[in-house]
């Protein structure tokens, strides 16, 4: 029996995770005390989206849940505490890849505080309580709200998917990765390497979810999440075996996720999870 092992939520996107005991499962992905897995998003003076893949430093930017509110650190800056109360904020017009968004901005403070944790002008933006709809173009017609994440709602990792890349390489002299590096919400273990990507339907108690895309890698995992430092990218040995033909030979490691049923309830880490292959 497959067992969920790690449940993470990335509160303000791009920034590090908290790994948590338990959390509530909607349609838009994982919520704990109130607070949405990418709720928060930095943007650019232009209102462009922010990642590590350009700024690694956002890896420090580390939040912590308290009693539903969230406080954020940085090496060398006092702790900023986010509003979580929604207020009258300003609407600030952002891209996210290829979508504007009517967001949130959350003020002059916080622009200031991450400014100076990344060491470069940004503001800090927040997702209004309506999701956003994403692609369905993988869906099969299902419909995909998300928050600021990528594209879906929840990204699932098998732990053998990574014990399976670090025996590569281990192979090749290398040191071997934490899970941390390719940012998932839920890590599954019991399964065997890579089968996740050819699960028709994975179950944990009233929960149901669907995986609907293999997820295409970019240079994240190269960034150490404890220091913000790049270092060696696994894609140079993901590619050998790793590459997808139906995303144009894009190499993809972890399954994007979507939740069908049980919306509301909550998954605890331990969890047994019931695996249905799609053959």
């Amino acid at each position: 029996m497959a067992i969920l092992s790690q449940l993470i939520v990335y509160p303000i996107k791009s920034c590090a995770g908290i790994t948590v005991p338990a959390a509530r499962v909607e349609r838009a992905g994982l919520s704990v005390d109130g607070v949405r897995d990418r709720e928060w998003m930095l943007v650019d003076p232009a209102g462009r989206f922010l990642t590590q893949r350009e700024h690694p430093r956002m890896a420090l930017i580390v939040p912590r849940l308290i009693d539903g509110a969230v406080e954020v650190s940085a090496p060398g800056l006092a702790p900023f505490a986010l509003t979580t109360a929604l207020g009258a904020a300003a609407t600030r017009q952002v891209t996210l890849w290829d979508d504007s968004v009517a967001a949130l901005d959350c003020g002059d403070a916080a622009a200031l505080w991450f400014s100076a944790a990344l060491g470069a002008a940004c503001r800090l933006v927040r997702l209004p309580p309506a999701p956003r709809q994403g692609s369905t173009r993988w869906t099969g017609g299902l419909a995909n709200p998300v928050t600021f994440s990528d594209g879906y709602p929840l990204l699932l990792i098998g732990a053998a998917s990574l014990a399976d890349l670090n025996d590569k390489l281990a192979a090749a002299g290398r040191a071997p990765l934490p899970m941390d590096r390719f940012r998932p919400n839920l890590v599954v273990d019991g399964l065997a390497a890579f089968e996740e990507d050819y699960a028709a339907s994975l179950s944990a108690g009233a929960l149901r979810f669907k995986p609907v895309k293999p997820c295409p890698r970019c240079p994240i995992p190269s960034v150490d999440q404890r220091t913000g430092v790049p270092g060696p990218n696994p894609l140079d040995i993901l590619q050998a075996y790793r590459a997808k033909p139906q995303l144009d030979g894009a190499i993809c490691f972890g399954m994007n996720c979507l939740l069908t049923e049980g919306e509301g309830a909550l998954l605890t880490v331990g969890a047994e999870v019931e695996v249905e292959l799609s053959f």
